[in-house]
């Protein structure tokens, strides 16, 4: 992993409910207008299993972030290099200011195994009780849209072409 360097520093901040939820330092490693790619250490102390992976301090996560887009991909890999998979964030539109890389999550998530063979469906609850549909319902359509482009692409083509 490169390090972080002044010349490269952003702080990305993950927004849920319009609370901050995480806030983290990573380094920029491409931004073209479009997509913002950054690299990051795991964020918290100790590991996280989710059962279906597990997060671990060492492990590299290769995040890109799209204006235009209601998602985030999230490139994981071992400290070694091994990848994981891919844990993806429905969210809306990435916003920079300045070192600041603005995300506000949605709740619902995908994960895709590193040989693509398990595509998992994340947080479906979690975005109903939001009430996100009946605040801002085209927000909400627009989120199911984002999960299922991500899903379908994930089945057919695979994840690896869309963040090369």
């Amino acid at each position: 992993m490169s390090a972080v360097s002044p010349e490269n520093a952003l702080s990305v901040n993950l927004v849920k409910a319009g609370s901050t939820k995480i806030r983290y330092p990573a380094g920029l490693v491409r931004d073209d207008g479009t997509r913002i790619t950054v690299r990051a250490p795991w964020a918290a102390p100790h590991a996280r299993d989710f059962g279906f992976v597990r997060f671990e301090p060492g492990d590299v996560l290769t995040e890109h972030y799209w204006r235009d887009r209601w998602y985030a991909v999230k490139e994981v890999r071992t400290g070694g290099g091994q990848l994981k998979g891919w844990y993806c964030d429905i969210t809306r539109p990435a916003v920079l200011r300045g070192t600041e890389l603005l995300v506000e999550d949605l709740d619902l998530d995908l994960w895709v195994s590193a040989d693509g063979s398990s595509v998992l469906r994340l947080d479906e609850d979690e975005f109903e009780e939001s009430g996100l549909a009946a605040r801002d319902p085209s927000a909400a359509e627009a989120a199911v849209r984002a999960l299922d482009e991500l899903e379908h692409l994930a089945r057919t083509e695979g994840l690896a072409g869309l963040v090369t």
